[in-house]
């Protein structure tokens, strides 16, 4: 028996509906699982096979049948087995959400074509990866972005019920439409974002360590990767410092200032390449960012999603992640957490927004324009 027989929907309807519910769900969490080791290696940039799941607090290495989704947490009331380290739930939470998220697509989409359901379950499960790394570490890795894109763009070749088309050229222009419209749209307005709203002073508790490293700058509560700084030779960070640590030689009470794309590091009068300073740490209660709407993240993984969903996808959850980051801004300054809103990261709206869009996109385009809103 070939592939195309194993996926015809009349074979699949001979097995009773709720058995594929219950597939579709056990291998969500499975891939839950799975998801739980990339969010927590990829921005640490370790690899996602090997070493075999362990434990990173007293690094026990765990067997078979203590990885079982969602019964190993419950089982073990969320504590390693070994040392009786605690387990964050976000672990249990991960595989819960994954779960539903392949349920979901199974409901949805299964009856007309179990290969959509797939796509749209694979598609679900970088956006929940997205989603914790982003809201931990304020970064989307480029393994998630790119790579959704260059996969995105592959699937629409081999699926095009993806895009609503029944040839591979039709889907394949709506899927580089989608990457075109969805990188260059919110590209143009963090642009606009960043000449409208200039800088931003972040105030930090005094005597405060920040780190320069090859790739960010890393404060006490978050890292800032500098590919969402910098974007013009005329973008620099700036503070005054009460101490600089280079590797040989320190500076106390001067003001410095980083502009990495015109290669200049002042310090005090003293001027240096960044490149030739490869970690640097200074000592200061405050330092001044050139402020942007989005990083470049977001532009990434809205072409990701673009790939995958085509150019109204991308336009739909711009506007929705838009309201739904007013929402959340508004109910945090309500409730006295204004300082929240600020420190909350776009990626999870945007990912929102593509949820809602597979699952009742069309009908809240239809709602809004008062019928059918033909094709798109």
């Amino acid at each position: 028996m070939g592939i195309e027989p194993i996926f015809d929907p009349k074979v699949w309807a001979r097995v009773p509906p709720h058995f594929w519910s219950l597939a579709f769900f056990g291998f969500g969490c499975i891939v839950g699982s799975f998801l739980n080791v990339c969010i927590y290696r990829m921005p640490l940039g370790l690899s996602v096979v090997s070493p075999p799941s362990h434990c990173p607090h007293c690094q026990y290495s765990i067997p078979w049948f203590l990885n079982l989704p969602l019964v190993t947490w419950l089982s073990l009331r969320g504590k390693c087995k070994n040392c009786a380290a605690p387990i964050s739930p976000r672990y249990f939470l991960v595989e819960l959400l994954t779960g539903v998220a392949f349920l979901g697509c199974w409901l949805a989409f299964g009856g007309s074509s179990v290969w959509l359901a797939l796509v749209y379950s694979l598609f679900l499960a970088g956006l929940i990866a997205a989603t914790f790394i982003d809201f931990e570490h304020f970064i989307i890795p480029d393994e998630i972005t790119i790579g959704g894109v260059v996969v995105g763009f592959i699937l629409s070749l081999a699926l095009p019920a993806l895009h609503g088309e029944t040839t591979v050229a039709g889907s394949l222009m709506k899927s580089l439409l989608g990457i075109g419209v969805g990188f260059g749209l919110v590209y143009a307005i963090l642009r606009l974002g960043k000449l409208m709203f200039g800088r931003e002073k972040i105030e930090l508790p005094p005597d405060t360590t920040i780190v320069f490293s090859e790739s960010a700058v890393h404060l006490p509560d978050r890292d800032i990767p500098y590919e969402d700084i910098f974007y013009r030779a005329s973008d620099a960070i700036q503070m005054q410092v009460r101490r600089v640590e280079l590797v040989d030689r320190s500076y106390r009470d001067v003001t410095v200032r980083l502009a990495l794309l015109a290669k200049r590091l002042e310090i005090g009068d003293d001027q240096f390449d960044p490149e030739q300073c490869r970690h640097m740490e200074v000592v200061a209660s405050e330092l001044v960012l050139p402020r942007e709407a989005m990083g470049f993240g977001d532009v990434k993984f809205m072409a990701a999603i673009g790939a995958f969903l085509g150019w109204p996808a991308t336009i739909f959850s711009l506007m929705v992640s838009s309201v739904i980051g007013s929402v959340v801004g508004i109910t945090l300054i309500v409730l006295g957490k204004r300082e929240w809103s600020s420190r909350l990261p776009y990626g999870p709206y945007i990912a929102a927004a593509a949820v809602g869009w597979i699952f009742a996109g069309q009908r809240v385009l239809d709602w809004i324009f008062g019928g059918p809103a033909g094709p798109l």
